[in-house]
């Protein structure tokens, strides 16, 4: 009896997996939102994390004004000529200063988070979060050590 209760307690849950799979599916895949240029891009954020954005946009400029803004992966981004160093993504509630070769910085200050093969970043809640020192010296690194693919 046992058994049978516990088949039937596995179906319903079953259907309920599969329906939702195939209504995502119905939908497709989910696009990444494209913006021809960084203006657009922090145009379409919300105030609280165009401020912390605009913040960051400053200090990119002063620490590293041999990049140019750009638009890559749906976020703003720094780039090298064609290699993306820096990027910007808005999060609920924060945003993110990301480094796409930051697994490779020297951070004294343990500022960076993530785990992949590369990238890393500094989550960024409020403009006092903003360590103008220790940002711009990650960003003098990144440049410097130049995108994965790239190379310097």
């Amino acid at each position: 009896m046992a058994t049978a209760k516990k088949k039937t307690a596995k179906k319903p849950a079953k259907k309920a997996a599969k329906k939702a799979a195939e209504k995502t599916a119905a939908k497709g895949p989910r696009k990444m939102k494209a913006f021809a240029t960084f203006d657009l891009y922090l145009a379409e954020q919300q105030p609280p994390q165009q401020r912390l954005i605009r913040a960051l946009r400053k200090l990119v400029a002063r620490a590293a004004p041999e990049l140019q803004e750009g638009v890559k992966w749906g976020n703003g981004c720094w780039l090298d000529g064609k290699a993306p160093i820096a990027y910007v993504y808005a999060a609920p509630g924060h945003v993110q200063l990301g480094f796409v070769n930051g697994a490779r910085l020297d951070d004294p200050k343990a500022l960076l988070r993530g785990a992949g093969r590369y990238v890393r970043h500094v989550p960024v809640a409020k403009p006092a979060d903003i360590d103008e020192g220790a940002f711009a010296e990650l960003l003098r690194q990144a440049v410097a050590l130049g995108h994965p693919a790239f190379g310097r």
